[in-house]
């Protein structure tokens, strides 16, 4: 058992010991995982890797047990996911200017140049892929939102490889249906 796989089975319900102590062994993976979302951000952003990297650790710490490394860096890339998205949807309130445009799926390839509109219209979708099918869904926050490949996303989901692309290609199409709805 590596440190990082103890130090999770460690954490419970208010224990900051073992939280202060993970957070070094997994700052540098989540740096690197924060820095590739935020490469092709607006030169103007507000968040940067290190923010989008607290901002997630915040989130998680406390919140959750976690069954391992897989299942901690599956929770990050949500974690991050949610500050993006809630990133985005504050900039795009309607006394802001926002509101929801037609988005195409082909051209939400990669979460940092995604609009905002395009971000909170897949975040919506994605929603509601989830409702009905949960491990779709959590397929494209993994290859989406945390940049795994598709057996990378495979492994943290427990899934076969062959049932992982079957689940990519189903959710790819239930999007862009949900979407050109939108």
């Amino acid at each position: 058992m590596n440190e990082v796989t103890r130090i999770l089975s460690e954490i419970g319900p208010g224990d900051r010991s073992a939280t202060e102590k993970l957070l070094p062994l997994v700052y540098d993976e989540l740096r690197k995982l924060a820095a590739v979302r935020m490469a092709d951000e607006r030169a103007d952003h507000t968040l940067d890797a290190t923010a989008l990297v607290h901002e997630a650790y915040l989130r998680l710490v406390g919140e959750q047990e976690f069954e391992g490394r897989a299942h901690f860096f599956a929770a990050a890339a949500e974690a991050m996911r949610r500050v993006l998205v809630d990133h985005s949807r504050n900039r795009a309130r309607l006394k802001r200017g926002g509101g929801k445009h037609r988005i195409d799926l082909d051209g939400l390839t990669d979460p940092a140049s995604a609009t905002d509109e395009g971000l909170l219209a897949l975040d919506d979708c994605i929603d509601g892929l989830a409702r009905d099918y949960p491990q779709a869904a959590e397929l494209v926050k993994l290859r989406f939102f945390a940049g795994m490949t598709l057996n990378e996303a495979a492994e943290a989901l427990r899934l076969s490889p062959r049932t992982a692309n079957r689940h990519r290609a189903f959710a790819r199409a239930w999007l862009a249906a949900s979407l050109s709805r939108e």
